[in-house]
């Protein structure tokens, strides 16, 4: 691929040198993405720019050299362009070695094609040459710029140094330079040379999987051992040979995502961090590699499509657990939602009535319907009714995954594929014993420790292959489902009978306290882990909710209005009580924030609580926590788990709901209103502040 991509990528419009433009990367990064929306190519530059944000929260762009490469995916960006500035003033994008002073920011549409994410990533790998980051530090004029980037893009660079691509007509292959010149196509290595393969893999697939694919073969280069990657990016993913991975000493993940098709490289010795580990730190990657080959105790490739590999050497204990129960939570979520929806269809369509008994048949109406009719046979009340029978009955079932998706994917957290088929097993076992949404977490919880602990069991090669898809989830299963079934699910079902009429004994003030924390937590971190665990809560009620036992939609009601008020909050303060006090970007939020909150999307609130977390978030838990309030006290119910005011069909008292969610939003806007106009934060403070929290939100999402 050889064209003239300068005019498509980069115009002289687009750069900028030798320029301030503000102390934090997030200054740096709205510059350049007003900058790319004034030349035609994003259609709101505010969009872009917290787009990228939120990626650089995730992680640092920043590489070792002065280089930072902030970079999104954004439905705002018209085609694939980059921009860039030489910066006077040093800015941190989290690099070890330091602040960047070459910043390119790379915008790609959501549907980009190939053959751009190509250009793009062989620039990137470009980046990381002395060669060409002299030569943009040495350019004085913006053309030079355009130039320099136009001769990388189309192959006409000669490129210098170790850590270079394959070509730059293909920066993509699987298998990059193996650091040895005898050994290019995964054979005739010496004997006494180590052979190591790795994935890079990052969430956008641009950058950093290409840069540390590149950086660790220069590391494997310097070490004296042979390094082949499979660059799991954007474009065509060409996979490593098998007989290389089969002759592989040891394995390196450099990755942010999931490692496609993990099996292959089971049974092998593991290293693995997240991707910009592998930018920053390939030598000791690859030095931890060499010793694990050599360590017949080294963590080894478990096999199985695998959860996203990070490095837990320093992982506590409480933040593993967290992280293996918001896993398990994250997967649940699509079961609740969807069959929520379906089973407020089916009362939409059928009423309430077609959860009730039918007469003496032990059937629900629903059953009753479906068993006795057909849609050539319908019954006497109808089509509507009949659809509706089918859609509350779908619904149901949706929802009788609940426990088991949570016990299996938390069981996923914790060893990957193999915990899979324990976690459901134990997860069904708790639904067995009637132990619940309490015995699933513990189910799994089990399930995962045991797959885990019998894939680190050493065992002979030949065994190797059955051990991810017989023997772990076999053993696993009989462990964790044994355990559940003989000793531990009787006591945790008496626990959750206990909850169950604990929570039916609530009213008046307890009722209003409870709709008070649910409140607060669904504010504090806007879809970040706390606001999961309320919502976790409610959601996993519902299968429990009856005519007879109300208060599961009670605090499902109460869950779904009070996470509507932060963003409808935002909304109302931006838009209409105090526009002078938020930018025009924010306000160009806001307008859409009405919609995201009349929808149940907190998030909608994230882009004002990243750059003012000290007044939005306090703000939003106080609206909140009066919306939880007046819900719970005037028995306001939902049978759906999501949908905001759309799924008005679903609420039992939808006038108080209303209500409910009106009150919480006007406190909360003008309690932030107050804040802004009294409370006042010192410049410097500020930028430092919407930093920090600006990470702690986005990660939360």
């Amino acid at each position: 691929m050889s064209v003239n991509t300068s005019p498509r990528l980069i115009s002289v419009q687009l750069v900028g040198l030798d320029e301030d433009l503000g102390a934090t990367s997030s200054d740096v990064i709205r510059v350049l993405a007003d900058r790319v929306a004034a030349t035609g190519r994003a259609a709101d530059g505010a969009v872009l720019a917290e787009d990228a944000i939120k990626r650089e929260a995730s992680v640092g762009t920043g590489v070792p050299g002065g280089i930072a490469i902030p970079h999104a995916r954004s439905a705002s960006v018209s085609e694939p362009t980059l921009a860039m500035s030489r910066l006077a003033r040093t800015v941190s994008f989290g690099a070890p070695d330091g602040d960047a002073d070459i910043v390119f920011m790379i915008a790609v549409p959501e549907g980009a094609d190939k053959d751009h994410l190509t250009v793009l990533s062989t620039l990137a790998r470009a980046l990381i040459r002395d060669d060409f980051t002299a030569a943009l530090r040495a350019a004085s004029t913006p053309q030079e710029i355009v130039d320099l980037v136009d001769r990388e893009v189309s192959g006409e660079v000669a490129e210098a140094g170790v850590g270079k691509a394959s070509s730059a007509s293909s920066p993509t292959t699987a298998t990059t330079a193996t650091g040895a010149t005898d050994a290019t196509d995964g054979a005739g290595a010496t004997a006494h040379r180590k052979v190591i393969v790795g994935v890079t893999a990052c969430p956008t697939g641009i950058a950093h999987t290409y840069m540390a694919a590149d950086a660790l073969v220069a590391a494997a280069q310097r070490a004296g051992a042979e390094m082949h990657v499979e660059t799991q990016g954007s474009s065509q993913v060409e996979p490593l040979d098998p007989a290389l991975i089969a002759r592989a000493d040891a394995v390196v993940f450099a990755v942010d995502v999931d490692v496609r098709d993990r099996g292959r490289f089971a049974g092998k010795p593991l290293v693995s961090g997240p991707v910009k580990r592998g930018v920053d730190e390939p030598d000791k990657m690859i030095a931890e590699a060499l010793r694990a080959a050599d360590d017949p105790n080294a963590a080894r490739v478990q096999g199985g499509a695998a959860a996203p590999e990070t490095t837990t050497k320093n992982e506590h204990f409480g933040q593993a657990l967290k992280r293996w129960l918001l896993t398990g939570v994250s997967y649940m979520i699509p079961f609740v939602a969807g069959g929520g929806l379906l089973i407020a269809l089916g009362f939409l369509l059928s009423g309430y009535g077609i959860a009730l008994a039918h007469g003496d048949s032990g059937q629900n109406n629903a059953v009753y319907t479906l068993t006795n009719y057909t849609l050539l046979n319908l019954p006497p009340e109808g089509l509507a009714y009949y659809l509706g029978a089918a859609a509350f009955q779908i619904g149901g079932i949706s929802l009788g995954f609940l426990v088991a998706a949570l016990a299996g994917y938390i069981a996923y957290a914790m060893a990957d594929r193999p915990g899979i088929a324990p976690g459901f097993v134990a997860g069904s076992v708790a639904v067995f014993m009637n132990a619940g949404f309490l015995g699933g977490l513990i189910g799994g919880l089990i399930a995962g420790a045991a797959a885990y602990w019998i894939g680190r069991i050493p065992t002979w090669r030949w065994l190797r292959g059955l051990m991810p898809v017989v023997i772990i989830p076999l053993f696993a299963s009989i462990i964790a489902s044994g355990l559940m079934l003989l000793v531990l699910g009787g006591p945790i079902a008496w626990l959750m009978t206990q909850l169950t009429e604990f929570l039916n004994s609530l009213s008046g003030a307890s009722a209003i306290l409870l709709g008070i924390i649910l409140g607060l937590m669904m504010a504090f971190d806007l879809g970040g882990p706390v606001n999961k665990v309320a919502y976790a809560f409610a959601v996993a009620g519902l299968g429990a909710g009856s005519a007879s036992n109300v208060v599961p939609f009670e605090i499902m009601a109460a869950v779904m209005a009070a996470g509507m008020v932060p963003p409808l909050a935002l909304a109302l303060a931006s838009t209409v009580l105090y526009r002078k006090g938020f930018t025009k970007p924010e306000r160009e939020n806001g307008k859409a924030a009405w919609l995201l909150g009349a929808s149940f999307i907190s998030e909608g609130a994230i882009p004002f609580a990243a750059a003012d977390p000290l007044r939005v978030i306090p703000a939003s838990m106080v609206g909140a926590a009066v919306t939880g309030a007046i819900s719970m006290a005037a028995g306001v119910t939902s049978r759906a788990p999501h949908g905001g005011i759309f799924v008005f069909f679903a609420i039992g008292d939808v006038a108080m709901f209303i209500v409910a969610i009106l009150a919480g939003t006007v406190v909360s806007a003008l309690v932030l209103v107050g804040l802004k106009k009294w409370v006042r934060k010192a410049p410097a403070a500020d930028a430092v502040v919407s930093e920090t929290a600006g990470d702690r939100v986005a990660v939360a999402v």
